[in-house]
């Protein structure tokens, strides 16, 4: 054997190999003892700690836990769902293998152990039915464990049927069962108690039983599965067919549906996240389940069975996820149900307004970031969009520009040839801060954009949402995202029109010798109408933008990379790529109102062609330069759009994760109803998951 290899944690099971001597379970448990080196040293100590803080029975300076200890320290602390308490009792039995009413830490390494194993539930159900530690399991030890725990008042299970005899032999104790064949007993158990317990009941054998009757079943083979809604709404199965009684075809199609609850939930989830409204029908329901297996798992009745406790008696409606939630999860509880303290709104309020200021904060200094990335992008496409084509009147010579951008009615030289011509000259005559011309007021400025973008986007599509499917239809959401747009206008427009101004002033006042004007000077010197220059330009460009970007970027992280679809959190990568690409077509498409909105507020110099307005501007710049002109700088506007969105919405995602919101109550977050938004720890789920098969043999087992 190599040196590297570990040693298993269990030895293969012989009980099946003839003439193969049964295994001591003692001898089976030391031997895991010196095995357990192989687990990771990290999960011991959290072991450690877990015994540590729950063995508080000492007995010659060693210290045990008692079988309330040893509850206390694997079963979750949270919801248990239909499981008590005192059934996680019933793997203690398999925990103290010295059969001394304690579990030491060597027992308890053991049975965390066997806890990992990929079987662990057929492990627990096996060594629980094997009483005398033989390595098999007689017919004897087979029915007196079940006996022992279904309760006196189960629907009795005929241990002579020959059911049992093809497993057992015919004769009583004639053949044992090893690990191998156990485990395909108890997976057909369940079914052999459901058509025991209905032959027991149809006391006509006119093949029909009572409402009563079949709930009475289904308590008993699989209440704890089932939510208090379902189980109320079990009797309402007579509907499904006339006469008021319930035959053994529902009530085995009800089993069905029960034990493939997975592949239901699966089916579930993948048909509604393909589907416009996010709700589906029995039709829809059926054909995903057979395009996406390769044998169709559900039969009509099967999915009559589903749409009707789905959908509270009414099956031919079409439903969305959270309908299903009642069938599909023990703990359901209807939107609602819980109880609503007096402080409840007072609370909500407070978290309101500080969740407000905490993303306000989050969103200026993700903006912050984004912008600072692509300013001298932002630089290059101002001075293409603002100056580039207008004749200067200079001392010294200066390069001309591209055909593309020049205007046709002016004379004289022009500024820059193109970007790569601007990138040099700002880099000669300013040095490398050039680039960051006028950057102060758009930091100032990216806060509250990035924040009422956020807010209003988010507050729109929250009203208009199906509060069942969590769907929003196309219309709301260019509602959502143009209204976003427009409301920021207001504080961004005054803004603007001083950093492009700051931005354009820059190189023209070098080349002409003067010294450029500060931010307080162009403030005073455009007044208060002044700063909402061009605004109605602004409102053109930021209204279709915001309406095209955020139903994009929505779109693309849910179509494209699934994000939410089992829970998957997008990567870095995926959020940046989403938000980029968003952002191309949003910003090339807004262009011509940039361009506009750009020479509106640029102020204009000798030579410069002057606008009166919003139409006045679009005539001119389409009779003196073309209509190309109007999508000058649409190249550079997509180089920055779509890095600087991308760049901001990554680092708004990521500093939401690494600065978490200081204050108690509700997320903002979408939050999850699976169970691994619960957060257990690990060790608990798998204690619970290994009660899975016991439970099927009886929802009561271990109660007694």
């Amino acid at each position: 054997m190599s040196p590297l290899s570990l040693p298993r944690i269990f030895s293969t099971v012989h009980c099946d190999a003839e003439g193969a001597p049964p295994a001591s379970r003692t001898v089976s448990a030391l031997q895991s003892v010196k095995s357990a080196v192989a687990v990771p040293e990290s999960e011991l100590r959290r072991w450690r700690r877990t015994f540590e803080a729950n063995a508080q029975t000492v007995i010659d300076g060693n210290k045990y836990l008692n079988k309330e200890q040893f509850v206390n320290a694997i079963a979750p602390k949270g919801d248990l769902s239909k499981i008590g308490r005192n059934q996680f009792g019933t793997l203690f039995r398999v925990a103290d293998v010295n059969k001394r009413e304690l579990v030491s830490w060597d027992d308890f390494v053991v049975f965390e152990t066997i806890l990992k194993r990929p079987d662990a539930d057929y492990w627990i159900a096996f060594q629980y039915f094997d009483v005398d530690e033989s390595g098999t399991i007689s017919y004897d030890e087979f029915k007196n464990v079940l006996n022992a725990n279904v309760g006196p008042d189960a629907i009795p299970f005929d241990f002579d049927c020959d059911w049992v005899k093809l497993y057992l032999g015919k004769k009583n104790g004639a053949h044992v069962l090893g690990y191998n064949e156990f485990t395909q007993l108890m997976k057909g158990l369940q079914g052999e108690r459901l058509r025991q317990a209905f032959k027991y009941l149809d006391k006509d054998q006119d093949g029909y039983i009572r409402a009563e009757q079949f709930k009475k079943i289904i308590l008993d083979i699989a209440g704890h599965k089932l939510s208090d809604a379902v189980i109320e709404r079990l009797p309402t199965l007579t509907t499904l067919s006339p006469g008021g009684r319930i035959s053994y075809s529902e009530v085995n199609a009800f089993h069905n549906v029960i034990k493939e609850m997975d592949m239901v939930a699966r089916i579930i989830r993948e048909a509604t996240a393909k589907t416009k409204d996010g709700r589906i029908d029995q039709s829809d329901f059926l054909n995903h389940c057979m395009s996406s297996t390769r044998y169709s798992l559900f039969t009509p009745m099967e999915a009559s069975i589903i749409f009707h406790f789905a959908g509270r008696g009414n099956g031919s409606q079409r439903l969305s996820q959270l309908d299903f939630a009642q069938l599909l999860d023990p703990r359901w509880k209807a939107p609602g149900e819980a109880d609503v303290k007096p402080t409840a709104q007072v609370e909500s309020l407070f978290h309101q307004i500080a969740h407000s200021a905490y993303n306000f904060g989050l969103g200026g200094v993700a903006g912050g970031f984004g912008a600072t990335i692509v300013y001298p992008i932002d630089l290059v496409k101002v001075s293409f969009e603002g100056i580039h084509g207008t004749a200067l009147t200079v001392t010294r010579p200066i390069a001309c520009s591209t055909d593309e951008n020049q205007r046709s009615t002016v004379v004289g030289q022009l500024l820059y040839k193109n970007s790569l011509d601007c990138v040099r000259k700002v880099f000669r005559n300013e040095g490398f801060l050039g680039f960051y011309r006028g950057l102060g007021p758009q930091l100032i400025g990216v806060a509250p954009e990035k924040a009422i973008k956020l807010t209003v986007n988010d507050f729109i599509r929250s009203r208009a949402m199906d509060p069942e499917t969590g769907r929003i239809t196309l219309p709301w959401e260019l509602v959502a995202g143009g209204t976003a747009g427009g409301c920021q206008v207001i504080f961004t427009n005054p803004l603007e029109i001083v950093k492009i101004r700051l931005q354009i002033q820059g190189e023209a006042a070098k080349l002409e010798g003067a010294v450029p004007k500060g931010a307080v000077h162009i403030i005073r010197q455009l007044g208060l109408l002044g700063l909402y220059r061009g605004a109605s330009a602004c409102l053109l460009r930021d209204i279709p933008f915001s309406a095209i970007y955020f139903p994009a970027y929505s779109h693309l992280k849910k179509d494209v990379f699934q994000e939410g679809y089992n829970g998957k959190q997008l990567s870095f990568l995926e959020t940046l790529t989403s938000a980029a690409v968003a952002g191309m077509p949003a910003a090339y498409l807004t262009t011509p109102a940039d361009v506009v909105k750009t020479r509106l507020q640029v102020e204009a110099r000798t030579g410069q062609t002057n606008y009166k307005g919003l139409t006045d501007a679009f005539v001119k710049i389409y009779r003196e330069e073309g209509f190309k002109a109007f999508f000058k700088g649409g190249p550079a506007r997509i180089l920055r759009s779509s890095p600087q969105f991308g760049f901001t919405l990554v680092a708004y995602e990521y500093l939401h994760k690494f600065v978490p919101y200081p204050f108690n109550g509700p997320s903002r977050e979408v939050e999850t109803t699976t169970l691994a938004s619960q957060r257990e720890d690990m060790a608990q789920v798998r204690a619970r998951n290994a009660l899975r098969i016991l439970l099927d043999v009886h929802g009561d087992f271990g109660r007694r």
